[in-house]
């Protein structure tokens, strides 16, 4: 039976209640119906399913469909079934049935009644399944997410390499591939896989001009962003996508706490747990899911109107495929990722323990999705280049929607400082990894520099122009543009390639955007309030910094002690004008609030009327209370002068950690009192010396304290003097 023998608009309104095909699908499916091997590449909610569902049920036998995912079959043998009144149109054929629901699986296809059976690849593998389906009529088989059959794509699955050699043994029947994402290399891939190559490709614009792109700074305050974001969107459909199944827990928390209806999807919950969130979702009884990526797949939700990854996908395919569950409709999407480098080094880690050949392709496809989140040019341009798709800013559909055109960088030229850095890389012979060609650089020794006797070499501090966080933004840059690569198999080590030698003999202008800032310093002792969310408010800004030096002065102590920087600065974001929420703003606990609040509180309040500020109602982020666990354990273990070192053993955290937590609980306004650890450590006169240090100091930094005291006491003595001292004076 030819296309042309069948009406198939017909059809598609007597099966879709559509009236009209979308984009591609028509071709495609008189392909199908012409018995033509096809290929299809449709972006996410392009109507990929229509165009092997329509053929299936209106021709004669059985259409088989391999697909990856249980959940993905059963979503669409639902929908399927709910098109007929006999409900063995559509089956399933995986691990999960009976041996009679097998039995009547079989009984539908045999007598005709099944138009479309839905199987995973293990069970096209299994003899008893492949002997049976030799006979009956087949129509077509039509294998979904065919990205899965390449090693470069990102989801691989050893077991879709076998599906030719089944394939083969149906007969001649016609094979239709269907992929959502694929790079020029996964499409050879899979079309050589499936002994294909004289398919018909049917490749749809990869653009999705309604999705709007942006990347943010993952910084510590991550998490009072996102509730501000999913506030800002209030009542709308969203999925948050974490890495770990812990991550999703913990933000799903988050979010219930702070009145966000969210619930959590991953592998590690039960089947029923998961069909149950998965339906609340769809039928709108919940507005956020917070999964794995093990989310969404041919979820047919077509109003989700964002889709956040907390953190940075392993690549650009699943970075895309994932964004591409937004704004089906046509609709709003806002997608919305947050990075930082530390995020990439944890996958670069995890993809150590891989195989050379795996550990090679995850790392290619890594260093992607960092030179997207890195560029300053327009994301989609750089995203639909990617997949060998031109883009003109100018001239295409959407191209002011992602926040590089919307806000564009200030560039600036770097060319001598890369070929400084080139001949840094080629001089110290191939040894270092990022940081260590930074240090030397920047003329900074640490252990390895010193082995190598990197220090003595006339090269060293050559760029001390510049700071470290310069050089390190323009070696990614330079790595992501190819002047430099990172060897996989020493986890690290910078290299300098063919094109970087190039560069050093023929210097060309080589623009860097300045302004990304992704790495938080790491040696901070007291976390610094991350402003992810604005700016402060200046003018409220100086009139706190006055009024916390008038109320030092009246009590005789450092400013600091009274409330540190950051906190002003959250203040002068936040507005607080009752306990509650003074509470919440960044280091200040009850007992700083109870002790300083009163004035501060009535300056702001005033403040807020006589300037008719319309304050934000959803800063106050509720913590979910893990971490007072910890600190309630340390304040009274303290309390019982138990040894430092063992509270923190017990607790699993390092000598670093525990200071730090003990800074967080001094710094919120909570007396700690560890003269009986210090006693062990300084004298009396020692002591005395450190706390008049900071009694007349303007500033509690401690890096201002180690250079004042010279190298007499080291950084631990110092912060945990500091503990004391703020202990005993502020709080």
């Amino acid at each position: 039976m030819k296309s042309n023998e069948i009406d198939i608009h017909k059809e598609l309104k007597k099966y879709f209640g559509f009236s009209q095909f979308k984009g591609l699908q028509e071709q495609v499916i008189k392909s199908i119906l012409n018995k033509e091997n096809t290929f299809v590449i449709m972006p996410t909610g392009g109507g990929k399913s229509l165009c092997y569902q329509l053929p299936a049920l209106i021709q004669e036998g059985t259409a088989i469909v391999v697909s990856p995912l249980i959940a993905l079959m059963k979503n669409q043998v639902d929908a399927i079934r709910s098109l007929s009144s006999e409900s063995g149109i559509a089956h399933v054929l995986n691990s999960s049935l009976t041996k009679t629901e097998i039995a009547q699986v079989k009984k539908d296809i045999s007598s005709g009644l099944t138009k479309l059976l839905y199987v995973a690849p293990e069970s096209l593998n299994k003899e008893e399944y492949a002997n049976f389906l030799q006979t009956v009529p087949i129509s077509f088989v039509a294998i979904d997410e065919a990205h899965c059959i390449s090693e470069w794509g990102h989801d691989f699955r050893p077991e879709y390499r076998n599906l030719k050699h089944i394939i083969k043994q149906l007969g001649d029947v016609p094979i239709i591939g269907l992929t959502a994402t694929a790079t020029p290399k996964v499409q050879e891939d899979i079309l050589k896989n499936l002994d294909m190559t004289d398919a018909t490709t049917y490749k749809a614009s990869f653009n999705r001009p309604n999705l709007y792109y942006e990347v943010r700074t993952k910084t510590k305050n991550i998490e009072s962003d996102i509730i501000r974001f999913i506030k800002q969107h209030k009542g709308k459909s969203g999925i948050i996508y974490c890495l770990s199944r812990k991550k999703v827990e913990a933000i799903a928390h988050v979010l219930q706490v702070n009145g966000i209806s969210a619930v959590p999807y991953h592998a590690g919950l039960d089947a029923k747990t998961r069909a149950k969130h998965q339906d609340m979702f769809l039928m709108e009884d919940v507005d956020v899911v917070v999964a794995t990526i093990a989310f969404g797949m041919g979820i047919d939700k077509p109003d989700v109107r964002f889709v956040i990854h907390h953190d940075i996908p392993k690549s650009l395919e699943s970075y895309y495929q994932e964004t591409g569950r937004a704004g089906r409709d046509g609709g709003e999407g806002h997608c919305l990722a947050y990075y930082s480098y530390k995020d990439v080094e944890k996958l670069e880690k995890f993809l150590s323990g891989k195989s050379v050949a795996e550990q090679e392709i995850g790392f290619a496809l890594l260093q992607e999705v960092v030179a997207y989140a890195e560029t300053s040019m327009s994301r989609r341009k750089f995203l639909l280049h990617y997949f060998g798709e031109e883009f003109d800013n100018e001239t295409g559909e959407g191209g002011d929607m992602d926040d590089n055109v919307r806000n564009p960088k200030v560039k600036i030229e770097a060319k001598d400082e890369v070929v400084k850095l080139l001949e840094i890389v080629r001089d110290t012979k191939h040894l270092y990894k990022s940081k260590e060609i930074v240090f030397t650089l920047i003329g900074r020794v640490n252990a390895v520099i010193k082995a190598h006797r990197t220090d003595v070499q006339p090269f060293f501090g050559s760029g001390s122009g510049h700071d470290e966080k310069y050089w390190m933004a323009l070696l990614r840059q330079v790595l992501v543009d190819g002047l430099l690569s990172k060897d996989i198999e020493t986890y690290g080590i910078v290299k300098i390639t063919k094109k970087g030698l190039d560069f050093i003999k023929k210097p060309k202008s080589f623009m860097m955007s300045e302004d990304h800032e992704y790495n938080e310093s790491e040696d901070e002792a007291i976390v610094t309030a991350a402003k992810s969310s604005g700016v402060a408010d200046e003018v409220l800004m100086d009139i706190l910094r006055d009024l916390r030096k008038k109320v030092a002065k009246k009590l005789g102590v450092p400013p600091f002690v009274v409330f540190q920087e950051p906190s002003l600065e959250d203040m002068a974001l936040k507005y607080p004008i009752t306990n509650d929420e003074l509470i919440n703003i960044h280091g200040v606990g009850e007992g700083k609030a109870k002790k300083y609040g009163k004035e501060f509180l009535e300056l702001i309040s005033r403040y807020v009327k006589d300037n008719d500020i319309i304050r934000p109602d959803d800063l106050v982020v509720k913590s979910t209370g893990v971490n007072s666990i910890n600190k309630l354990y340390i304040i009274q273990n303290i309390d019982r002068k138990l040894p430092l070192d063992d509270i923190a053993s017990s607790k699993g955290l390092t000598m670093d950690a525990l200071i730090k937590e003990m800074e967080q609980i001094v710094y919120s306004g909570t007396k700690l009192n560890i003269k009986y650890w210090i006693d062990e450590m300084l004298d009396e006169d020692q002591q005395e010396e450190i706390h008049d240090y900071f009694m007349e100091s303007d500033s509690d930094n401690i890096e201002k304290a180690l250079k004042e005291f010279e190298g007499d006491y080291d950084i631990d003595e110092l912060r945990l003097m500091r503990i004391k001292f703020i202990s005993e004076v502020g709080n």
